[in-house]
Formats: structure tokens, sequence, C-alpha cells
């Protein structure tokens, strides 16, 4: 057996948890009751680290995502052998037991795609295998999804392809990141927790507390994401008008909504070639926008996406870390990436204690 590159895949262990004790002095809280809240704070924070029927594992898509939510959760990434023969073919083994396990599998179908999206299966079909009790796939980014509905005769619905090849390779559970088109979930004979990444990207805009604001929608089809978005940050909503005449090609044609004088801010799930953010940027200003932020959950990039985006009049553009940044796009001073280990982990950790995950859309 030919074996090209060798993963290794495991990370760190928990820190110690905090002791707890009694400060010295007068206080009006009698003592059992802080020892009481300060047991179950420890409780809370150690309890998937000592949990014994939890793991957490991840394939090549996007290890570091893996690794910053074991360190939120304070689980390290499980041990695993990920190896490609001569001719690309994927072998994995896992190098634990897994046999009764609540396990939870962190893999985007991002580029190559195919890559791993075959990675993802065959890691399910092992932990199946080796009788996992519950296997829960962690896709932050869910590749094939644009393709949704038979909108053009003689096409596939590969979205739902995907779901079915998901399932029937053997995962439990789903748990995604700003699906493309939210009736995507609907696909699955699973349960499927759908988070969105607006909390944390709503919290950063808070922060920078930008003049004038009103929130973008590059299209009709994100007027539900550009909405919630705008009611969460307190700023009006405008829709610009989009045609797409064929695949990855945009035609803008007007901007519904007064932007004239003011800042905006256009809400996407997925930035693909930039070719639509372009347009809308340049759109905008035409309109009078006095200037032109961007966020998007999913950073794809694909082909001259990242030499529009430095060359383009947008200030800034803020991703999230669903899918690795290119490195020559980390190069690019307008590209801010967020973190979303956290919103994961702690939807992770709802999960596997079965608690609501409610909260984390606010």
């Amino acid at each position: 057996m030919q074996v090209e590159a060798v993963v290794a895949i495991a990370e760190g262990a928990q820190k110690e948890s905090e002791k707890t004790g009694s400060r010295d002095g007068a206080s009006s809280e009698p003592a059992k009751g802080r020892e009481t809240r300060s047991s179950a704070a420890e409780r809370k924070k150690t309890r998937l680290s000592d949990d014994k029927r939890f793991k957490l594992f991840t394939g090549t898509a996007n290890p570091k995502l893996a690794e910053a939510i074991g360190k939120h959760i304070g689980v390290p990434v499980g041990e695993a052998k990920l190896q490609r023969f001569a001719d690309g073919e994927v072998y994995f083994q896992l190098l634990e037991n897994v046999r009764g396990v609540d396990v939870f599998v962190v893999q985007p179908t991002c580029y190559p795609v195919d890559q791993h999206l075959v990675e993802l299966l065959i890691m399910i079909d092992a932990l199946k295998r080796a009788s996992a009790a519950r296997i829960t796939v962690v896709v932050p980014y869910y590749g094939y999804a644009r393709q949704d509905r038979k909108d053009r005769p003689r096409v596939a619905i590969s979205a739902k392809l995907i779901a079915d090849l998901l399932t029937t390779a053997g995962a439990n559970r789903a748990l995604f990141v700003d699906l493309h088109a939210a009736q995507i979930q609907g696909f699955f004979n699973i349960p499927v927790d759908h988070l969105f990444a607006s909390p944390v990207l709503v919290s950063y805009f808070r922060e920078l507390n930008l003049p004038n604001l009103i929130v973008v929608s590059p299209d009709a089809g994100g007027v539900e994401r550009a909405r919630f978005f705008a009611q969460k940050i307190g700023a009006p909503l405008a829709i610009v008008d989009k045609r797409r005449t064929e695949m990855n090609v945009a035609e803008v044609m007007h901007v519904i909504g007064e932007v004239n004088g003011k800042t905006c801010l256009i809400i996407d799930d997925i930035i693909d070639t930039a070719g639509t953010l372009v347009k809308t940027v340049d759109a905008l200003y035409a309109n009078g926008a006095a200037s032109v932020y961007a966020c998007a959950s999913h950073a794809v990039l694909s082909g001259p996406a990242i030499e529009r985006i430095a060359s383009s009049r947008l200030e800034q553009l803020v991703v999230t870390d669903s899918i690795p940044l290119r490195e020559s796009a980390q190069k690019v001073d307008k590209i801010k990436v967020l973190t979303i280990a956290g919103l994961l982990g702690a939807a992770i950790e709802s999960i596997h204690m079965e608690t609501s995950v409610s909260t984390l859309f606010s």
C-alpha cells in the first residue's frame, strides 16, 4: 500500500479546572450557597472533559477550527490516521476506542469539495463500524448547497443528494452553519441543527459603531438573512435587484432603498468569485453610498475573487473561519476573519447534553 500524506489528528488536553473556595470577610450570601454555585460552575466547565462517552474528530478540511472547538469545550481532538494512496484514495483509521461513544466529526466540505466530502463519508463509515453510539456531522460549510431545486430542465438537486449520502454513510445527526437555503434541512431524515453566524458578526459590527448604517441584501434571496441582521443591529434595510444570467455571472440592476450618504453593510452567506459582491459595491457607490462594508459566513473565494476584493472600493470584508482562509487571502488587509469556534462548541455541548440550542440564535 503506497501512502502519500499522513495527517495525525490530535490536540492538547484540557487546562486544569479553577479551584473554588470561599473568600475571607463578611458576606450577606451564605457560605453554603456560594459553594453550591461554585461547584455547579466548575461542573459545567469540566463536564465534557470528564465525559468518557464524548469524542471529537476532524478530517483535513479545517483542523484548526476543530482544535479551537476542542479548546473551547475542553476536549482534545481524537486521535486518528488519515492517509492517501498514490491514486488519491482515502484511508482512515481510528486510533482510539469509540464503542458506545457520542462522536462529533468536524469537516466542512470546502475546496477541494469532492475530496473533503469523501473524507467525511469514510470517517462516518469507520465510526459506524467501530460501534459509535451516535455520529453527529458538524459541517460548518455545506458544499453543493447551491443546487437545491430544479430551476432549469434536466439538472440535479445536489443538496438533496449530499444529504442522502451523509445519512446512508451512517450520520445520526447534523449540525450546519448558514445553509445557502434553509429548506435544505428538510432534505434530511435525521435531526438537523442549523446555526447562524450572525451573532458573531453582529457583535463585531456593534463594536465598530459605524455611522449612519444601513444593511444591504445583495439579492432577493438573502432578504431574510439581511433583515435578521438589520433588526439585531438596529439599522434600516436595502435590497439590490440582481439578475443572474448564467452560473457565477450576475448582473446588478438597481438598488431598492435609500443609501445616499450612508454607510452600507452588505450581508451574504457565500462569497465565491466575488463578482456579485464587487458589482453590488459599485451599484451602492453609484447611488451615493458614503462607504461600503461587507460580511459573509463562508469565504469560498474561488478564481479571481481575492484580486477582485483587493482592487475593489470595499472598505472591509468580514468572514468567519467556517472555511480556512487561503494564504493569498490572508495577505489582503481588507479581509478580516472571525472565529465561530465558540458558537459551534456551545452547540456541540448542548447537543451532547440534550439541552436547547435556541440561546445561540440571540
